[in-house]
C-alpha cells in the first residue's frame, strides 16, 4: 500500500506483478483445488468524484497505479465461483504504520499538524475487519462487499477525533489536497455503501469512533 512509492516508473511492473499477477497465481490454485478466495481490495479502484456512496457494482476507474493494480486482481478473482472480494479504506491496526500512529508522533513532536479536510471516507479497524472475514468465509454468499467502520469522515476530523480521544492537545489546521500534493492521487469520495453485509447478513463494523477508542486502548497497553 505505497501508493506514492508505486507511482515511480521503476517501481509500476513490480507492483502489477504482486497485486495482479500474484493475484492470478493464487485465484488459479483456488479454481484448481475448488476452495474459496477472499481478496481484500480497496476503494481506490473508484475515480473519487461526486458524494453518493460507492455501490459495490459501481463502475472502477482506478486515478493512481496502486488502484489500477488492484483492480485489475479483481478481475482475476472475478473469474472464480467461490470469491470474496472485500473492499476497504483508511486501514488502521496494531501493527505496521498507519495514520493514527503518524497523527499521534507529529501531535507529540510539534503540537500542531495540517491536515486535508477535502478526502472523505471510513477508518477501517483490522480486528473488526477481522472478525468480519472469519464470518465470511464460513459461508457460501460470494461476491463483492465493502467492509469499514460506520460513519463517514474527512481526514481533518479524523485527526481531531484521535487527539480528542487520546487527550492531547494537538492545533490541527485544514488544508485542501491541492495544499499538500503527493505523486499518486487520491480519491476525494470514497464513502462505501455497505448494504450489501446486512442484506446477506453479516454484522456491519461498528461506527469508526467506537472502533478508535478500542485502537487507543489496545495500543496503550
Amino acid at each position: 500500500t505505497a501508493v506514492d512509492m508505486a507511482e515511480d516508473h521503476e517501481n509500476v511492473a513490480k507492483v502489477r506483478a504482486i497485486n495482479a499477477g500474484g493475484t492470478q497465481n493464487i485465484a488459479n490454485v483456488c479454481k484448481e483445488l475448488d476452495c474459496k478466495m477472499v481478496y481484500i481490495s480497496t476503494d481506490y479502484v473508484f475515480n473519487g468524484l461526486g458524494e453518493e456512496p460507492w455501490m459495490e457494482y459501481g463502475e472502477r476507474e482506478p486515478l493512481n497505479v496502486y488502484g489500477q493494480t488492484k483492480y485489475e486482481g479483481e478481475l482475476e478473482v472475478e473469474r472464480l465461483k467461490k470469491l470474496f472480494i472485500i473492499r476497504i479504506s483508511w486501514v488502521f491496526g496494531v501493527n505496521g504504520h498507519n495514520f493514527i500512529k503518524t497523527m499521534l508522533r507529529l501531535g507529540n513532536e510539534r503540537g500542531e499538524v495540517s491536515v486535508v479536510n477535502d478526502q472523505v471516507g471510513s477508518p477501517t479497524y483490522t480486528y473488526d475487519l477481522a472478525k468480519l472475514c472469519v464470518d465470511m468465509i464460513q459461508t457460501d454468499k460470494y461476491g463483492t462487499y465493502h467492509a469499514t467502520n460506520q460513519g463517514y469522515c474527512s481526514w481533518y476530523e479524523f485527526a481531531c477525533e484521535i487527539f480528542k480521544q487520546a487527550g492531547i492537545s494537538v492545533e490541527v489546521t485544514p488544508v485542501t489536497s491541492d495544499q499538500y500534493p503527493a505523486k499518486a492521487k487520491r480519491p476525494f469520495n470514497s464513502r462505501m455503501s455497505k448494504d450489501k453485509l446486512e442484506e446477506n447478513g453479516f454484522e456491519r463494523l461498528p461506527d469508526w469512533k467506537d472502533a478508535l477508542e478500542r485502537y487507543l486502548k489496545e495500543i496503550e497497553e
